[in-house]
């Protein structure tokens, strides 16, 4: 006959097997299992075999368990861990990639039916349509607001309404109407609330951001530290080129004021002599946007002659 452990080596037991994935793995989720049953649990730890490893446990074993081997170790990024150990929370150890893993874990969510006393996590309403009562349950609809009218000897509800707020306690009147519709309004399952990938912790919905947002908010950033930068005149690789083009067009507007001139300044001074020009130099872009018959074939004509250099092949010709 096996004997059973004791409290103190279950302890150790557990010590042990902590410190051990603690050193396996890198990568962490910290996750809440309010509402989850032990064959909800059963579950996800068979569905997530192989590369990852569910270990609940005592918040102050495991925050012990973590303290003392970080010590150990000399692994001060383990000390992240211990203040997200708060509330009825779990680890899970993975060496896969974190948001395939965390979408595996949402697909074992159960439904569950809206208990007494229970705080409602979304809103909860009843659609319309013939619920199958008898006319005699009239009166919980009643005690709840909800319009219905008699159908065939059975009570229909006549438009939706939103029965329970989320955020709100489930009363009794609640319960048992949700009960005899046979409407289950919430579901439970394993909840991600913290991701600890060596030694950083962040937010799950960093996991959500696709590479089109990683370069929309690095675009952003660019575009702020070259505002800062030309505000402060503090030069920056993202202001440089603003920097330049600002110089030149300094340069080109103390050409234009005065008697000093340089190849490119006195084709500006042409068109500002004769303005004339600007319409000349506008007509093929107009064509071409239009696709006008006689402009486009006068286009088509002197599209072998050389073409007058624009004030922004100039600029761009200071970076070449």
């Amino acid at each position: 006959m096996a004997v059973k452990p004791t409290k103190a080596q279950k302890k150790t037991q557990y010590d042990e097997k902590l410190c051990r994935m603690l050193d396996e793995f890198s990568q962490i989720l910290v996750v809440v299992a309010d509402n989850v049953g032990s064959t909800q649990l059963q579950n996800i730890r068979r569905g997530l075999r192989g590369e990852s490893a569910v270990l609940m446990g005592k918040n102050t074993m495991m925050k012990r368990s973590i303290k003392l081997h970080a010590e150990r170790t000399s692994n001060k990024a383990l000390y992240n861990l211990i203040p997200l150990l708060v509330g009825n929370v779990g680890l899970i150890f993975t060496k896969g990639d974190l948001k395939e893993v965390r979408e595996e874990i949402s697909k074992y969510k159960v439904g569950a039916p809206a208990r007494v006393g229970l705080v409602a996590p979304v809103d909860v309403v009843v659609p319309p349509g013939n619920t199958g009562l008898d006319p005699s349950q009239t009166a919980f609809f009643q005690v709840l607001n909800i319009p219905t009218k008699i159908n065939k000897g059975t009570v229909e509800i006549v438009t939706p309404v939103e029965l329970i707020n989320k955020g709100d306690k489930v009363g009794s009147s609640e319960a048992a109407l949700l009960a005899k519709l046979g409407i289950r309004p919430f579901s439970y399952g394993l909840v991600v609330s913290s991701v600890y990938d060596n030694g950083s912790v962040f937010s799950p919905e960093v996991l959500d951001l696709t590479e089109d947002d990683l370069i929309g908010k690095f675009a952003a950033g660019v575009s702020m530290v070259a505002s800062l930068s030309l505000a402060v005149s503090f030069p920056t690789l993202a202001a440089a080129p603003h920097m330049f083009v600002n110089a030149y067009k300094n340069v080109l507007a103390v050409a234009v004021t005065s008697e000093y001139s340089y190849p490119q300044a006195e084709i500006v001074k042409e068109y500002l002599k004769d303005p004339s020009k600007f319409a000349v130099a506008a007509a093929p872009v107009v064509a071409a946007k239009s696709g006008g018959g006689a402009t486009a074939a006068k286009v088509e004509e002197k599209k072998d002659e050389p073409e007058e250099e624009s004030d922004d092949d100039f600029v761009c010709s200071l970076f070449d």
